[in-house]
């Protein structure tokens, strides 16, 4: 089992002069808490993190090395997401059978997420955790008209952990390379390789730290947690 930690991103909106993933959180940076939430799971063998080139010994001695992380392994990142994950995808073992693929910036995963979405990626060979919409969508023409209302029960936001089968997520990244095809997240080159992508319902607390009221609602649910 295998965990790809694509953490690669600049971190604009959260303006605070260096990648955001390095921010506290709670005494912890927000990727070593998710690294260590990971390794301390007790369900992945080896992490692969996906970061700047020019942050990869920063990353090493700051993160790896002061937090005692033994599974942690650091790759360069690329230019976009999808760049950034295939590298990863490169460096995986022979004998990983399961891809976990996770953001480094969402440390508030429940281990029961994790543990339900592996668990449906060996019975379906793909699995994502999503949420219910809480929103009425959407879809507009070229012109900005309202073009369709889809049901709001069958809309979902998509999350990670995304997992998969080696084999399966494999094909989609090569074929997506090979032929010059962009993705939104990993589950969906995946279903434009033609494979099915099974939903797990998660959590809402499982946000993906982008800005800085992100961190403040972040801080709140782990006090929450811890008491």
């Amino acid at each position: 089992m295998t965990a790809i930690v694509p953490a690669a991103g600049q971190g604009r909106r959260m303006a605070v002069g260096y990648n955001k993933q390095y921010m506290q959180l709670n005494g912890m940076s927000i990727v070593g808490r998710t690294l260590y939430l990971l390794e301390e799971s007790g369900m992945i063998d080896d992490i692969i993190l996906v970061i700047p080139e020019q942050e990869i010994n920063y990353a090493q001695k700051e993160v790896v090395e002061k937090m005692g992380l033994k599974k942690v392994r650091i790759v360069a990142g690329g230019s976009e997401r999808q760049d950034s994950v295939y590298n990863g995808l490169k460096m995986i073992k022979n004998e990983t059978k399961i891809v976990v693929v996770h953001d480094g910036v969402r440390p508030l995963l429940q281990l029961r997420h994790l543990e339900e979405t592996i668990l449906n990626a060996k019975k379906w060979g793909s699995a994502i955790v999503a949420v219910p919409s809480k929103d009425t969508i959407k879809i507009a023409d070229e012109d900005k008209f309202v073009k369709e209302t889809p049901p709001r029960a069958n809309i979902f936001q998509a999350q990670t952990p995304q997992v998969f089968k080696k084999e399966l997520i494999q094909d989609a990244y090569e074929r997506a390379a090979e032929l010059g095809y962009r993705g939104t997240d990993d589950a969906s080159l995946v279903e434009w390789a033609g494979y099915k992508v099974k939903i797990v319902e998660g959590s809402y607390e499982n946000l993906k730290i982008t800005t800085p009221e992100d961190l403040l609602v972040a801080e709140t649910i782990l006090k929450e947690r811890e008491e």
